[in-house]
Parts: structure tokens; C-alpha cells; sequence
């Protein structure tokens, strides 16, 4: 539930303009422009997964491990920018 005083379209938009400005841009100027892809990313999520599977298929400390960490990395990549933490975070 919305608390008094605030609006979540308004806090949306100002999420929306810190993820993508120029996907915020263009819906302004009436000009629009695809979102941001983030197919790298993916990629490298894809990546780290096959380097898992490799990892546990020939028992390798070294493959599992770096699999796990480009995991995490790829994950964290394609999350939403939400949280104060990341809120200057530019992909």
C-alpha cells in the first residue's frame, strides 16, 4: 500500500530515468526508443552456467568456483537497478 504524501508513478519514472535516460528521454520528446538490451549480459550468464556444467561434469574446483562467481556477476548484472545501493549504476 502507497503511503500519504507519496506517488509510486512518480517514483517509478525516477527509477525508469536512473535505469535507461534515453529510453526516458525519448518517451519525453515523443521520440520513442527500445529499452536498453542487455544481451551481454545474458551471454555471460550463459557463459558462467556452461562453465558450471563443465566444472561438475569433470571434477574441477577451479571451473566450479569461477562459475559461480560470473554467475553471481551476470545476475546481479540483468537485476533492476532498485535498490539505494545501485542507484548510479550505468550498464
Amino acid at each position: 500500500m502507497a503511503q500519504p504524501g507519496r506517488n509510486p508513478l512518480h517514483d517509478r519514472e525516477a527509477q525508469m530515468q536512473r535505469s535507461d535516460p534515453r529510453f526516458a528521454r525519448g518517451r519525453d520528446t515523443g521520440n520513442p526508443r527500445r529499452p536498453r538490451r542487455r544481451g551481454w549480459a545474458w551471454a555471460l550468464l550463459a557463459l558462467s552456467l556452461a562453465t558450471l556444467a563443465v566444472g561438475m561434469v569433470l571434477p574441477h574446483g577451479m571451473l566450479l568456483a569461477s562459475g559461480l562467481v560470473t554467475a553471481g556477476v551476470a545476475t546481479y548484472l540483468l537485476s533492476a537497478p532498485h535498490a539505494p545501493d545501485r542507484s548510479g549504476l550505468h550498464l
